[in-house]
């Protein structure tokens, strides 16, 4: 989609309309936002599922995704990552009805760029979309020295080398990379990088780290993320 252009009846170019791409299942949420944000200058896409937004920016591109965490076909935090993924490096609004720290956190933690709990006033969500777009884009967050964990590649870098992560992966080292220094409890690292309601066994947490441990090596981190036994995970970089 990309800028709108608005022109008179004339056909004289007036303004550019900033594009708001905006995915909420909640039919009646996602006609009362699109009209207000309409008539707050954004021409709006809306949809109601993650694969319908992710195959329309196949097409189309946007200023901005305003994006409902818990839709029916996906968690929005999923189709975060996988944008993301792909090189989207727009500014992303989360939408929630969930406000615990671990899962503001969370929303971060994959890319996101700001976090709007339900209910909330059309006022301050129309406030926070005009700051993002004044933000400069973010290529990444420094965990030390060069090594980066970048949300537009979904990746690990260090200079020149790049290690590819999963969305899982991702999650958890943005967790522990977010409170660098600090012991990340087992089931905080669980909450935030698993959907709600997924089953997750200590032995398949552990696995990803082994996995994590295993890139980072390769990156010649290979004591970067230290086990505290009984109680969690630090990293330590």
């Amino acid at each position: 989609m990309g800028r709108v252009l608005v022109v008179d009846e004339q056909r004289n170019p007036v303004t550019l309309e900033p594009a708001v791409a905006l995915v909420e299942d909640d039919g009646d949420l996602r006609r009362m936002l699109s009209r207000g944000l309409t008539e707050e200058g954004f021409a709006v896409s809306s949809y109601s599922t993650g694969a319908a937004l992710l195959s329309a920016l196949e097409r189309q591109a946007a200023d901005l995704l305003v994006i409902d965490i818990g839709l029916p076909d996906s968690d929005g935090r999923d189709v975060c990552q996988a944008l993301r993924a792909r090189g989207v490096d727009v500014p992303v609004m989360f939408l929630t009805a969930r406000g615990a720290l671990s899962d503001r956190l969370s929303g971060f933690h994959v890319g996101g760029d700001d976090y709007l709990v339900k209910p909330f006033a059309l006022d301050e969500l129309m406030v926070r979309l005009r700051a993002l777009l004044r933000r400069p884009a973010q290529s990444g967050v420094r965990i030390a020295g060069e090594l980066m964990l970048d949300p537009a590649t979904h990746s690990l870098r260090d200079g020149e080398r790049e290690q590819p992560l999963t969305p899982t992966e991702f999650r958890i080292l943005a967790l522990l990379s977010a409170r660098h220094g600090e012991v990340v409890r087992r089931r905080e690292l669980i909450t935030v990088a698993w959907p709600a309601g997924a089953v997750v066994h200590d032995n398949t947490l552990d696995a990803y780290l082994a996995r994590l441990r295993r890139k980072l090596r390769t990156l010649d981190r290979p004591d970067a993320i230290v086990t505290v036994h009984g109680v969690g995970y630090r990293l330590n970089t």
